[in-house]
């Protein structure tokens, strides 16, 4: 491997395995691309190096100017960590529901971080409105620049190379791909690049079966981190996928464990979701069919949280 001489260059190019363990017979094999192998252990790395870059070119982050975001952890973590290779500071406005490890990763990578109490950790529409609104405010100072994630043009393509390294490394064969929404910046950036190389491809957006609001239910709490705003994301339209698949945060947690079990893939609860879904999708295909889906963080990030700290709900 060629010397990389800045640690941005180390985003991207994450490997791709195939599940061994979870898929029984007859059904399609299940393809997951390791998203943990970028720098800060997520696929936000992707967004926010482009979405940066873009503020730079765009001259809407000028040197020395201070980019802020609204986050749930790993979007802040990766934005921390591009601006500290870069240069520029950052402020960041998180919450209590997510874990320790994100917002400690964040201020170790020299971000200051505000964290806004949640209802008992959970995830609800009025935390994630809360944490937007205190953002926009900061994020409306004289050189500051608001990433605004949701909103921002330049995220979604920030996933086009995930999509062609996804497509090389499956040999060309994808028949359905899985993801489960936050901003639904990944899933749009993704879709659009396989409908091209594949038009037939089957495009399946997982949410959380508390806050079922891209299936048109009402919203709810849930602790699948990263996921499920309790809103439909500025950036989703109904024609980005074929269909929407919900897991509850329960069949979440579990299947993340059975992961880190059966398969050694160590992996958070957005991950566990995707796989859920990914193996609804392998028993309706197949044989002979390819789903494939991302492992979107490192279960790191979730070591003092319910899914791996408390040993007794999980032995």
């Amino acid at each position: 491997m060629a010397l990389s001489h800045t640690i941005l260059a180390a985003v991207g190019n994450t490997p791709t395995i195939e599940l061994r363990q979870l898929v029984p017979g007859g059904c399609a094999r299940v393809l997951v691309k390791l998203e943990s192998h970028n720098p800060t252990g997520s696929m936000k790395d992707r967004m926010a190096l482009a979405v940066v870059q873009g503020a730079t070119v765009s001259g809407r982050l000028a040197p020395g100017g201070t980019v802020v975001e609204y986050t749930g952890g790993s979007t802040g973590t990766s934005l921390a960590f591009v601006c500290a290779a870069l240069g520029y500071p950052i402020t960041l406005v998180t919450s209590d529901a997510f874990s320790r490890e994100k917002r400690d990763h964040m201020r170790s990578l020299g971000a200051s971080v505000i964290e806004i109490p949640s209802e008992g950790g959970r995830t609800t529409r009025e935390l994630i409105q809360r944490m937007i609104a205190r953002a926009g405010e900061l994020g409306a100072a004289p050189g500051a620049f608001a990433a605004d994630q949701f909103n921002n043009p330049d995220a979604a393509g920030g996933y086009a190379a995930l999509a062609e390294e996804l497509w090389a490394q499956s040999g060309q064969r994808i028949d359905a791909f899985v993801q489960s929404v936050g901003t639904a910046q990944c899933i749009k950036g993704v879709a659009s690049v396989l409908r091209r190389l594949q038009p037939a491809v089957r495009i399946a957006a997982v949410e959380p079966a508390e806050s079922p609001v891209l299936s048109g239910g009402a919203p709810g709490a849930h602790q699948i981190e990263g996921v499920g705003p309790g809103f439909v994301p500025p950036m989703w339209a109904p024609g980005i996928a074929d269909e929407v698949l919900q897991v509850s945060t329960a069949d979440a947690k579990d299947m993340a464990r059975r992961l880190a079990r059966q398969e050694a893939l160590f992996a958070g609860t957005s991950t566990g979701a995707n796989v859920v879904a990914a193996l609804r999708l392998a028993r309706q295909l197949g044989p002979q069919r390819t789903v494939a889906t991302l492992a979107c963080d490192s279960g790191l990030k979730y070591l003092s949280t319910d899914l791996y700290s408390t040993q007794s709900t999980w032995t």
